[in-house]
């Protein structure tokens, strides 16, 4: 099987199955609508490549006492205690803009650009994104 292309959603939806094997496999995948072209992707290949291709840059400092995280150039920071309350801080730092940026930010201009971010953070698990944040998973 190679690439897997349909002109149509109702042709798309009739092989569906083809598509989402095509996906699966790793093949290319797309469906054309109207006059756009959508990609579908293996929710796991694209989690791994925007890992990949989009290190954290995290960095986390040790002050008073506890622990914080930032991101540089994201309004993204967190504090705890520990090292592991504040990844654990981070976490949900990341899932509220996420979800913020599903909301209402995507549009806005300073923030359409971490597209990528969004797709990695809703496509991770809590642990993945920790192992992230640190460098340590893909």
């Amino acid at each position: 099987m190679s690439a897997v292309h349909f002109d149509s959603y109702t042709d798309a939806r009739t092989h569906l199955k083809d598509l989402l094997d095509a996906a699966d496999r790793g093949r290319v995948a797309t469906v054309r609508r109207d006059a756009r072209t959508t990609a579908f992707v293996d929710r796991e290949r694209l989690r791994h490549f925007l890992t990949v291709v989009s290190p954290s840059r995290a960095q986390v400092v040790a002050e008073d006492g506890g622990w914080s995280v930032f991101i540089p150039g994201l309004p993204l920071a967190a504090d705890g205690a520990s090292f592991d309350e504040a990844l654990d801080e981070m976490v949900l730092v990341l899932r509220e803009y996420a979800e913020d940026w599903q909301e209402r930010l995507l549009d806005a201009p300073n923030h359409a650009g971490n597209w990528g971010l969004v797709q990695l953070v809703s496509l991770s698990s809590d642990d993945q994104l920790r192992e992230w944040l640190v460098g340590t998973g893909r």
